[in-house]
């Protein structure tokens, strides 16, 4: 018995984190460079994807429904081949998913709550 799954969610959570920073470049990415001490007129262009925004959430959040889906499958535990991953290995793939899942989800809405710090 092999203790590597046929597929890995591994893709879906980097592509959305990806997508995630993506949807959230005009808002975090300026103020986390300004709090870096690099400035120029150059980070006020990144506003100009602020309208691409919705389309980076909605990957982000595809991307997340596919990697939960691969994770908390019935079928999770083994492949098509016969494979099985250990219940310890699929454990700790969860729960990266679920940090994975609070960053994003952090990305995703700082524009929202970033007006109620500032």
């Amino acid at each position: 018995m092999q203790t590597t799954p046929a597929k890995s969610s591994v893709p879906a959570i980097v592509g959305a984190s990806i997508a995630a920073i993506g949807a959230s470049v005009c808002c975090v990415v300026p103020l986390v460079l300004v709090l870096l001490g690099i400035s120029g007129a150059w980070i006020g262009t990144l506003t100009a994807l602020d309208p691409l925004r919705p389309w980076f959430s909605a990957a982000a959040v595809l991307s997340l429904a596919v990697a939960f889906w691969m994770l908390y499958r019935p079928a999770a535990r083994c492949g098509v081949d016969g494979s099985c991953i250990a219940p310890d290995a699929l454990r700790r793939r969860r729960r990266w998913l679920w940090l994975a899942t609070a960053l994003i989800v952090l990305l995703l809405l700082f524009p929202y709550y970033i007006v109620w710090i500032l």
